[in-house]
This record gives structure tokens, C-alpha cells and sequence, in this order.
């Protein structure tokens, strides 16, 4: 992906990996930007961020077919507590 020193270039991998997901907005807004830099400032690895919005993404994807239908995902914040949960309990390399 992007190299961690370069904070321009890991905002930009943040993001692109946000809207690109399902249910989420066409562009990142004000707030998902600053959001996304505060991500590299605290040390975030890019990986922990990818696999949190796959992760996340995926959760919504998997609910039961029966379930009320979820609203689309506004904001990059959406997928902080999933960052929160790997940082606290890391997957595995593999």
C-alpha cells in the first residue's frame, strides 16, 4: 500500500479503501480526512486500517437475511471501534 512516513500518501490509501467499500459515500468528506490523518498521526498501521474496514464491511454483509436493513455508512468513524478491537486484539500475520 503506502509508506507510513508519507503522510499524504497513507490519508490517501485511508480513504480510497473507505469509498470503495459497499454503502459507503462516493467521497470522503472534511471529517473522514481529519479522521484519517489522526489515524497515521496516533500510529495506526495502514494494515490494521484495511483489515478493520474489510472487517467491518463484512459484518454488515453477513447479517441475517431476515435482519431490518442497515442504513449506509456515513462517515469513516463508523469503523473506528473495529480499529479500537484489532489494535487491542491484533489478527494474525497470516
Amino acid at each position: 500500500m503506502s509508506d507510513a512516513s508519507d503522510p499524504a500518501a497513507y490519508i490517501a490509501a485511508v480513504l480510497t479503501l473507505y469509498v470503495d467499500l459497499p454503502d459507503t459515500p462516493l467521497r470522503a468528506s472534511a471529517s473522514d480526512q481529519w479522521l484519517a490523518r489522526r489515524f497515521h498521526d496516533d500510529g495506526v498501521p495502514l494494515h490494521v486500517v484495511e483489515t478493520a474496514l474489510l472487517l467491518g464491511s463484512l459484518r454488515r454483509l453477513i447479517r441475517p437475511a431476515d435482519a431490518p436493513k442497515l442504513s449506509p455508512i456515513r462517515s469513516l468513524a463508523y469503523f473506528r471501534p473495529v480499529i479500537d478491537e484489532l489494535r487491542t486484539h491484533p489478527t494474525p500475520e497470516s
